[in-house]
């Protein structure tokens, strides 16, 4: 289990102007729903948007904190 705070603090780590918004889809913290806005997703497609992702919470996956993302990433002028 992760928190939305935990989970946001690694995804600002790697993009410290990240807006992010965590939602738990079934109540046990492990499967969510994630939207991060930003400026690291500035003329990226969606596959290098989501490595950027996958790569700011490599450890919770690794660990089993998190089992499964939905993921929305975009642009400050995307938001």
């Amino acid at each position: 289990m992760i928190t939305p705070d935990v989970l946001s603090d690694y995804i600002r780590k790697s993009m410290p102007d990240a807006v992010v918004t965590v939602t738990d889809r079934t109540g046990t913290m492990d499967h969510l729903k994630v939207v991060i806005v930003s400026e690291a997703f500035q003329g990226k497609n969606l596959l290098d948007r989501h490595r950027l992702i996958y790569q700011a919470l490599d450890a919770p996956m690794k660990d089993g904190r998190i089992h499964a993302l939905e993921l929305t990433a975009r642009a400050n002028d995307e938001a």
